[in-house]
């Protein structure tokens, strides 16, 4: 059983901010091995908000940010799963959390293998396929 939370990034303690941070860093630059520049700047926004679940111990297990694009769309990015707690939904809870809390169209860059898994929550391909960091992604959309 997961617990979800949320909260603007300059409202995170340290420690989950260093948690949430970590995870990505295990996920994207050692897992996955893209040498990216993950601390992006976004993170900072105002609009930004990270969601995150936790394990019945209060460890972090899953991450995602949502990021203010601008005209009321908000845009899904940095979704990490921590290798031992795949395979058990959390992602999807993230994600349709998000969803629960916003209005309006909702955006991110699916990695092309996840492309069927994020349209079983709604979204379409909304754009050619393109590479970033060497790994196949493509736009998505909901539109509501």
């Amino acid at each position: 059983m997961s617990t979800v939370r949320s909260a603007p990034t300059l409202e995170l303690t340290p420690e989950v901010l260093y948690a949430l941070m970590r995870l990505r860093q295990d996920v994207f630059v050692l897992e996955q091995e893209c040498l990216y520049p993950d601390l992006d700047g976004r993170d900072l926004e105002p609009g930004t908000v990270q969601w995150w679940a936790e394990d019945g111990s209060g460890e972090v297990v899953a991450t995602l940010r949502a990021l203010d694009d601008g005209g009321d769309v908000v845009r899904i990015g940095r979704v990490a799963t921590a290798r031992e707690a795949r395979g058990a939904g959390i992602a999807r809870e993230l994600v349709v959390a998000v969803l629960a809390a916003t209005r309006g169209p909702v955006v991110l860059d699916a990695q092309s293998h996840l492309e069927h898994w994020y349209a079983r929550l709604g979204f379409a391909r909304d754009g050619a396929e393109f590479l970033d960091d060497g790994i196949p992604h493509v736009p998505m959309r909901l539109a509501r």
